[in-house]
């Protein structure tokens, strides 16, 4: 499943790309991608076509268009893209091959470069789009604040339906002391929160493991017990990651996540723990100590850790 990095490398294509353009055709070939649009495919396809893309922002890993119309007026409404497990937004030339699992096209017309299409390809059909009003972004003393975090125009509009995520680690106005009422309210295990897009967004299970194991925490530490310190240790961990694999353009295990121009990202070959089950633990190799990452049931998925450097709390809860 694609990740934050992965979300935003996405992000960052389709804006240098799509940003100006004029949404000339639109067809869709599989309405199940339309599920979360209640009108349909021909309310979708009219409503859409020609307006103009004048912003591509993201929040956790949800990511949105901000339209306008041909005289320049912002539309209410903003077109939300989410990738789920396996969805992919590539842009590519007419020309080229179809995809497999194509669900989606729009043709895009910009006067500085030839004529794109915007494809949505999904093999599991959990991604999708939909059309969805912007609702204004306040901040704790009422005042309009940029809603995304990540976009051109740093509006203070978000999709309804995007406004109950959290801000991300990556965001410039993420608060960390907002995290840690949220910590200590619960005795929930701290990877359990990690994955709660409501407490924090954008960390998935893979950088959830590997921010934990930076951060030298147990996932099953119960979110309350940590200290003011270790708070802060373990966002600068999951910052520190996500900047990497964002370096890397993402993470990449297989063929299903590809960026804009259908390429991969390589940060899975700097994972400390994630995956790496049965391998040395790099930290303890390097302090002269022998440990071996393990592999555990977590919330019907896994988690990796090492048994050394996160020590199973006392009291946890999973």
């Amino acid at each position: 499943m694609p990740e934050l990095p992965e979300v935003e490398v996405v992000r960052r294509g389709l804006a240098h790309h799509c940003i100006g353009s004029r949404i000339a055709d639109v067809r869709v070939l599989d309405a199940r991608s339309l599920r979360r649009f209640a009108p349909g495919v021909s309310e979708f396809i009219r409503q859409l076509e020609g307006l103009m893309i004048v912003d591509c922002a993201r929040r956790g890993k949800y990511m949105w268009l901000v339209l306008a119309d041909e005289m320049g007026n912002l539309l209410d409404d903003a077109l939300v893209i989410h990738l789920g497990m396996s969805g992919q937004v590539l842009l590519k030339d007419a020309a080229m091959p179809v995809e497999k699992h194509l669900k989606i096209v729009m043709e895009l017309y910009r006067e500085d470069q030839k004529p794109l299409q915007l494809r949505f390809v999904d093999q599991r059909i959990f991604g999708g789009m939909f059309l969805d009003q912007l609702v204004p972004t306040l901040g704790e003393g009422g005042e309009p604040v940029p809603a995304a975090s990540s976009s051109k125009l740093s509006l203070s509009l978000i999709p309804r339906s995007v406004a109950h995520i959290a801000r991300d680690p990556l965001d410039s106005l993420f608060d960390i002391k907002l995290l840690r009422k949220k910590l200590l309210k619960t005795s929930s295990g701290i990877k359990r929160l990690l994955l709660d897009q409501s407490v924090i967004s954008g960390v998935g299970n893979i950088y959830a493991d590997e921010a934990l194991w930076r951060a030298k925490l147990h996932y099953a530490k119960p979110a309350r017990s940590l200290s003011l310190t270790q708070t802060k240790e373990l966002v600068n961990a999951a910052q520190d990651v996500m900047h990497t694999a964002l370096d890397a353009g993402g993470t990449s295990f297989d063929a299903l996540y590809v960026n804009v121009n259908g390429e991969s990202g390589y940060f899975d070959r700097s994972l400390n723990a994630y995956g790496q089950a049965g391998k040395p633990c790099s930290r303890c190799l390097d302090n002269g100590k022998s440990s071996l990452i393990v592999r555990e049931p977590f919330m019907n998925r896994s988690s990796y850790r090492c048994p050394v450097c996160q020590k199973t709390p006392k009291f946890s809860h999973r």
